[in-house]
């Protein structure tokens, strides 16, 4: 048996500079160059303007994009992503003006109990003109992932959304597992989303 090469730390396992090695360099650069898609600009442009206006970066967007298959949407807010936690918060006016400036998409609203989430739609939309449709209570640690599912899928469906075409902006991790849960195009952080 030939001695195999051991790698150290942060190693990528490429190509080693043995006799061959430049053979092995171009498969390599020729094998990863195929696994990423090759988009034409005007593909490229219009992923770049439809990125911005879902107020997502490119490279979230890509990979949201890639995973889901088709476009987003809408985005789902949790009122602990808007920074609502309490009755009577305000929404810091930083996040308010990112979310005015979104175009072409639904956004959607989970607020956790005890908060009604009409009450918080309509508050936000009074204080800030920005309108929540559709809104609902968010799940809670008592339910059951099946139960997370069906509510989370239930207000979407009841709103005309496909799960799969939704990104849920979160800021928990119970949040962030409400995205594979219902099965939707992705999960993006608050910090994320907004900045720290």
């Amino acid at each position: 048996m030939a001695d195999r090469p051991i790698y150290g730390p942060g190693h990528n396992g490429g190509p080693t500079m043995e006799p061959g090695a430049g053979w092995r360099g171009y498969a390599w650069k020729r094998a990863r160059a195929e696994l990423l898609p090759s988009l034409p600009l005007p593909v490229i442009q219009r992923r770049l303007k439809r990125a911005g206006e879902l107020g997502l970066d490119f490279k979230t967007y890509a990979r949201v994009h890639h995973s889901a298959g088709r476009d987003i949407v809408a985005i789902l807010f949790s009122n602990n992503a808007l920074r609502m936690i309490r009755e009577g918060q305000q929404m810091p006016e930083a996040r308010a003006a990112k979310l005015r400036d979104l175009a072409r998409c639904g956004r959607g609203l989970l607020a956790h109990a005890p908060q009604d989430p009409a009450v918080l739609a309509m508050r936000i939309e009074a204080e800030h003109a920005i309108h929540f449709d559709p809104a609902a209570t968010a799940p809670d640690l008592r339910e059951t992932w099946g139960q997370t599912r069906a509510r989370i899928r239930s207000m979407l469906n009841g709103a005309g959304l496909l799960p799969g075409a939704v990104v849920l902006v979160g800021d928990t991790p119970l949040e962030a597992d409400w995205a594979p849960t219902a099965n939707l195009a992705g999960h993006v952080s608050a910090d994320q989303y907004f900045g720290p």
